[in-house]
Formats: structure tokens, C-alpha cells, sequence
């Protein structure tokens, strides 16, 4: 009995040692290597066959590098999405005691996943919930902030996200709903893509409800706000790392002359 729970042991140990030197593995790849495909696009395939003619949803994806993409979305997912993106370490802690607050006092749940957690589920894990699937989402999360950084982050998000029934990424839904290339989208039509992100099956960035101009707006204005989105400018980095402080005003004292 001894001897079968040792080799279980074993065969689970180098299971886990195999799954872990693997997803150093792969988070190393793509930090070089352009994410062609994810278990998301998969499932959606998949989901594809068993469909009859009239309700197939033709499947379009394009990767294109982060210089080829507006800075107008970049901006615009993180006004919408994650406006600490640039200073947390991958996990919003706030984020999470407002939504966790919320909660409890009965109101709609809200997201609290960054940019970075989005980018980690939709790469290397399955959308189904889980206390498993989170455990790692986080522990992805945490290896692709150190080992890829934000703007590779950046780059492999845009490519990577569902952005309409069948969309995936910002030059496929650029064509599809703005005829034109990613690098070329304004602000409003970027505003209108970062709008239906929550639910880009329901919220077309092409065709936009009420609801979703009304966001459009809202992600504008915070757009303006948020610290810019520019890999390339050092000193705007240093600005998002070290937020400036509102300098205390010293009262004035009145000096009495000794007579």
C-alpha cells in the first residue's frame, strides 16, 4: 500500500513540476512570439460546429504590433477597464474591496479584474469560473507582469480580447466596424470599442445602443483625466509611477517689530 501511495505521490510531483516548468515556458515564448491563437478563439471554434449555417458567426482575428494601434484604444481600454494599470502590480486590491463592498450591500456585481488579469485568463486559461481558474489567473497574472511587462501586456490585450461576436483584437474589430486599420481609430470609436468590452456579444461598438453612447461619453472624459498611456515617453512613465502631490500651503505669519 506503501509503495502505490509513494509512486501516486511521485506521478503528482512530476506532474506539477511538469505543468510549472511549462507555463514558465510558454509566458517566456510569448513574451517574443505573437499570440496567434488563445483557448478562448479555440472554444469559440469549437462552439462553431455544432451550429447550423444561419447561426455560424464567421471567426476574424488579426495580430498587428502595439505601434500599429491607435494610442486612442490604449487609452481608452485602460479609462474603461483598469485606470491603475500602470502603477498596481497586476492585481487592483481597491478594486476588489469596492466590488466586494458593493456586494454586500446588494447592488450589481462589478469587475474587478485589471487589464493584466484579463489578459492572463484569456491567454493560458478557460473562461469557466472557479476558485481553481482564479488561483491561476493569479498566478499567471503575477509571472506576466514581471516577466512581460506593461507594454508587452498592452500588446498581447489588444490582440487578444474579444471585441465583438466572432472579433478578437483591435484590427479585426477596426475593419469590421470602422472599415479601417487599428493604427487609424479616433478617439470616439475607440471610446465606443472600450464601451462594449464587458459584453462584446451583446454591445456592438458598430451599431451602439443608448447605453453604450452614453459610456462612450464617460470613457472620453476619463481619457482626458487618466495619466496617458505612451511606452515610449520615459518622463510619463516617471509621471505614472510617482503621481504628483498637491504641495501644502504654509500660512502666512505676521512679523511683530520690537520697538
Amino acid at each position: 500500500m506503501k509503495k502505490i501511495l509513494l509512486r501516486i505521490a511521485r506521478w503528482l510531483r512530476n506532474l506539477l513540476l511538469f505543468l510549472f516548468v511549462f507555463s514558465l515556458f510558454m509566458v517566456l515564448l510569448y513574451k517574443w512570439v505573437p499570440v496567434y491563437t488563445t483557448p478562448t478563439m479555440v472554444q469559440f471554434q469549437i462552439s462553431q460546429w455544432t451550429k447550423n449555417d444561419k447561426e455560424k458567426v464567421e471567426f476574424y482575428h488579426k495580430w498587428m504590433p502595439l505601434e500599429s494601434i491607435s494610442r486612442n484604444l490604449q487609452q481608452a481600454v485602460v479609462a474603461s477597464e483598469d485606470n491603475l494599470f500602470l502603477l498596481h502590480s497586476g492585481i487592483d486590491y481597491k478594486a476588489i474591496e469596492i466590488a466586494r463592498k458593493e456586494a454586500e450591500r446588494g447592488r450589481r456585481l462589478r469587475g474587478a479584474s485589471t487589464i493584466s488579469q484579463q489578459t492572463a485568463k484569456n491567454v493560458f486559461l478557460w473562461q469557466n469560473r472557479s476558485w481553481i481558474r482564479k488561483g491561476l489567473e493569479t498566478y499567471f497574472t503575477f509571472l506576466i507582469e514581471f516577466v512581460w511587462g506593461k507594454e508587452r501586456i498592452m500588446e498581447v490585450y489588444l490582440n487578444s480580447i474579444e471585441m465583438g461576436n466572432g472579433i478578437y483584437g483591435a484590427e479585426a474589430v477596426a475593419r469590421r466596424h470602422f472599415n479601417k486599420p487599428a493604427s487609424r481609430l479616433t478617439a470616439p470609436e475607440a471610446a465606443l470599442i472600450a464601451a462594449s468590452l464587458p459584453n462584446p456579444k451583446r454591445f456592438n461598438s458598430a451599431r451602439p445602443s443608448a447605453y453604450m453612447l452614453k459610456r462612450q461619453v464617460q470613457i472620453m472624459s476619463l481619457m482626458d483625466k487618466i495619466v496617458p498611456v505612451n511606452f515610449d515617453d520615459k518622463t510619463k512613465k516617471e509621471k505614472a509611477s510617482n503621481p504628483p502631490q498637491q504641495k501644502k500651503r504654509k500660512s502666512k505669519s505676521t512679523k511683530t517689530k520690537n520697538k
